[in-house]
């Protein structure tokens, strides 16, 4: 079985897993990693332009031998100006088309001109530089400064989502959903890779026992429970393969989910005696070289 599609608010189909190719790769091994992805089974394909690997993943595109539909490219606007900034990514990706293009972040907007940002967008649709557009790390206030104008609704908001969280994306969610506008889910996997041993470990262990699965892949179907696109990556193939046997696994029955979601509402364990200090230590080594450096003068 595979994911499958999720339709969006222009009618457009969006692959409901994708893989990730943020900055903690360069070069060569992009280009191999997505090769491996792409191997895997994974056509929907997550870049921007601040990573720097638009032309790696152009390359491992070119590489693959597949053809231009069996593959869903997105990328992400990075500041300047707009029209610009979405040639060069598809001049880096050896592209004609995005089938999604986002703006990366409400940082990243002009001069704060939502309005005005997004009419570029638009164009880019209007124009077919883009099949979808849409947003990333976007509040609600960021989203009603567009929706209020808009002659096409952003397709998506790609958030940080993972049950720690949740109570903090609460308004966003609903009123995406009231918008029609898909989440796509990044870092979902936070309860394992940065906070272990939180109160998320106790449901996600118990219904991982239930379905015979990973904790990872119990975390992972809480994201498909949410109605979310799942943002992942690994440079390593089991894992891949790990994340998409998620689409065999029966769904997570509400108990387990609102077990998750209350769970999650506690917050993430609590930093370790030395993380919680350590502001202060840095703060103290600072100021002590500070003042080393100008006694030297």
């Amino acid at each position: 079985m595979s994911f499958g599609t999720i339709k969006l608010n222009d009618g457009n189909e969006l692959p409901a897993i994708a893989f990730g190719t943020g900055s903690v790769w360069k070069d060569k091994e992009v280009t191999e990693f997505l090769e491996q992805a792409i191997e895997s089974g994974y056509s929907h394909i997550d870049t921007a332009a601040v990573y720097h690997t638009e032309k790696d993943v152009g390359n491992a595109i070119k590489e693959s031998g597949l053809d231009r539909q069996s593959l869903y490219i997105t990328s992400k606007y990075d500041g300047g100006d707009i029209p610009s900034a979405i040639r060069d990514s598809l001049d880096n990706l050896g592209l004609k088309q995005l089938d999604l293009y986002l703006i990366h972040t409400p940082f990243f907007v002009p001069n704060q001109d939502f309005e005005s940002a997004w009419r570029e967008f638009e164009k880019i649709k209007e124009d077919g530089l883009a099949r979808s557009i849409g947003v990333s790390n976007f509040t609600v206030e960021n989203l009603q400064k567009i929706v209020k104008t808009a002659k096409i609704l952003p397709a998506v908001n790609q958030i940080q989502f993972h049950p720690y969280n949740l109570p903090q994306y609460k308004e966003t969610l609903e009123y995406c959903a009231k918008h029609g506008i898909v989440i796509e889910a990044y870092s979902s996997l936070a309860p394992i890779t940065r906070f272990p041993g939180g109160p998320v470990d106790v449901p996600v262990a118990k219904a991982a026992q239930r379905l015979g699965a990973t904790p990872t892949q119990v975390l992972l179907a809480w994201v498909r429970a949410k109605g979310a696109v799942i943002v992942t990556t690994s440079s390593k193939k089991e894992h891949l393969e790990e994340y998409l046997a998620v689409a065999d696994l029966g769904p997570l029955t509400e108990d387990e989910v609102a077990a998750i979601d209350k769970a999650g509402a506690q917050g993430p364990p609590r930093p370790t005696r030395l993380w919680a200090v350590w502001p202060f230590v840095s703060l103290a080594i600072s100021v002590h070289i500070m003042y080393r450096y100008f006694w030297s003068l």
